[in-house]
Formats: C-alpha cells, structure tokens, sequence
C-alpha cells in the first residue's frame, strides 16, 4: 500500500472516526501525512501505528501514557505491535468449525426441552458462537471433540459444561500469576533500566517462552494432582467396598 489513503480512507480502514485521527496527529501520535496538492494521502505506517494506539488502549493505556511509549524510541511501538502479532499468531493455530443445532443435538444428546439452558451456558463459555439460522460456530473444535469423549462415557453435556467453567477459572488465575510474574521480573526491571536496545532480543525470546512455559507447569503440576485425586478416590472406594472386619 503507497501513500494514497486520504483521511477518509485511513478511518475506514482502521475503524476510527476522522475526528480521532486528526486528534492524535495533534497530540503527536501519528506522523504528519504526504501532501499533494493540499490533500493529506496517508500509507501503511499510519495504519499500524492507529492499530497499535488503538490496541493499547484496549490495554489501559491512557493517551498521555501511549505517547511517552511512542517517544522513547521510534522504534518502540514497532517492536509490541510485533509481539502482540505473534502472540495473536500463535493462538490462532486451531481453525474454527461451524455446526448446526441439529448436528449438536445429534452429537451431545440434547433434548429439545433442554438445548436453549445448555445453549446459553456454552454461549458463555465461548464454546460456541451464534452465527444465525441455527448454525453456531466452534472456536476451538478440540475442546468441543473433549465434550463430546465425556458425553459418549454417560455424563450429561450440561454438567461437563460446569467443569469447564470451573477449569476456565482456575486458568485464568494460573494464566493472570504467569503474567504477573513476566511483568513483575522481566518488563518491568527492562522498562527502568530505559528499554536498551542490547536487551530488545533477550525480553523477545521472554515474551514468546511464557506461554509454552506456562503450559508445561500447568501440565506438570497437573499430572501430579490428577493422579493424587484419582489415588485417593479410589482408595475410599476399595474401602467402602471392602467387607467389614470380624471380629476372631
């Protein structure tokens, strides 16, 4: 893309108003466009970086605070919305799928009587997504392939569905403590020390282990309590199931 967006265009394309964007040009968010014959044409330095302010913000960021993060180092900006590329990258590697209410009910046993609870309830859960007439997209068809394993074993969509929620909580605080950890231990030492440029490749290589890292604790950790959880349950039901002593 040359420099042959007008402003008209420019908001368009990234889904801002022609007011905000004359708004961070004078606040000096967003470098001054090409002039031609009195018209401004803008290129795709403008988009990513209105992408970028746009996402930060979306982060907490305040004006003021997306600016002196913008002015420390041109290059800065460029470097996050690359990682943020990259982290976004790697989570999309499942491809969604697309079902209808029929090929659900057929697949998890639904009645009719109980599809719209079960239905809102995976709603929430972001198992599903209403594409209308009937038909739903799935995020992430391996975790639906999970829910349907547990229903083909007899347990019921809607209580596997109240699993789930609970494990979506417990790695939210898992994924919230990793993070924290990054912020605390890494960024924020580099962000001090002003952000040296020696040090840009070593916060890179941080930011793209912390999730694989993040999921072999989990595993790890995981493997252990399982196995402790199944060791015990079934130790109360040898014993329950055991005969009572007799006395000699």
């Amino acid at each position: 893309m040359a420099m042959d967006l007008t402003i008209e265009q420019l908001a368009a394309a990234t889904g801002m108003t022609v007011r905000n964007i004359r708004a961070h040009q004078a606040r000096g968010l967003l470098p001054p466009p090409e002039v031609r014959l009195r018209v401004g044409y803008y290129g795709p330095e403008h988009v990513a970086q209105l992408k970028l302010i746009r996402d930060l913000q979306a982060d907490g960021f305040n004006l003021a605070g997306i600016k002196r993060l913008l002015d420390d180092t041109p290059a800065t900006g460029e470097r996050l919305a690359r990682f943020r590329e990259a982290l976004a990258a790697a989570r999309a590697t499942e491809p969604s799928q697309e079902l209808t209410l029929a090929e659900l009910g057929l697949r998890f046993r639904v009645a009719a009587a109980d599809a719209p609870r079960v239905l809102a309830r995976a709603e929430r859960l972001g198992v599903l997504v209403p594409v209308g007439d009937d038909r739903y997209e799935v995020p992430s068809p391996s975790l639906l392939a999970v829910a349907e394993r547990v229903v083909e074993h007899g347990i019921a969509i809607e209580d596997a569905l109240g699993v789930f929620e609970q494990i979506e909580d417990h790695c939210d605080a898992v994924s919230s403590a990793f993070v924290t950890l990054f912020m605390t231990e890494v960024w924020e030492p580099f962000a001090r020390a002003g952000m040296p440029e020696e040090r840009w490749s070593e916060i890179s290589a941080a930011i793209a282990s912390l999730r694989p890292l993040a999921a072999d604790a989990l595993e790890a950790i995981f493997d252990q309590r399982m196995g402790a959880q199944i060791e015990s349950a079934f130790g109360e039901l040898t014993r329950r199931l055991a005969p009572p002593a007799t006395e000699d």
